[in-house]
């Protein structure tokens, strides 16, 4: 089915698109810190780079990258249609990434950034933030669904 827009009003209505509250990333990772009584972080704070987490008295920030966006080196994958665009546009991603964390460490932050499909078994990354944190990582994590 053709497209109703024009390329130019079809580019300009999907830039106005915002992501926000990703339930398999952002909200897992809630539950995770719910569930293993981490406290003390905030999300949605403007700081540089828009993190997912921040915990300002640590000054540790937390970032949740979705695998496609990013360009996870585990299971990302290019599409085929249109692919110079979605080689340009996630080369950008990935740049902006590292151009990020490089300037909030600067500043003095700790920055993780934890991939989409670590959640699903989440004691590492778990472990990282605790790291970061300075808090006592030798804790075994409470599983997200105790089944």
């Amino acid at each position: 089915m053709p497209d109703v827009f024009t390329k130019e009003k079809r580019s300009q209505v999907m830039s106005r698109i915002r992501g926000r509250g990703n339930r398999e990333t952002e909200i897992a990772l809630v539950r995770l810190f719910r569930v293993n009584r981490i406290n003390g972080w905030r999300r949605h704070v403007a700081i540089l780079g828009r993190p997912d987490f921040v915990f300002r008295r640590e000054r540790v920030i937390v970032f949740v990258d979705g695998c496609f966006w990013h360009q996870c080196p585990t299971c990302s994958n290019m599409p085929v249609n249109n692919r110079e665009f979605w080689e340009d546009k996630l080369h950008k991603n990935v740049v902006r990434d590292r151009v990020v964390s490089h300037s909030l460490r600067s500043d003095g932050w700790k920055v993780v950034r934890i991939w989409e499909h670590e959640l699903r078994r989440p004691a590492a990354p778990l472990k990282r933030i605790m790291r970061a944190l300075g808090r006592d990582s030798a804790v075994e994590p409470y599983p997200l669904n105790p089944d």
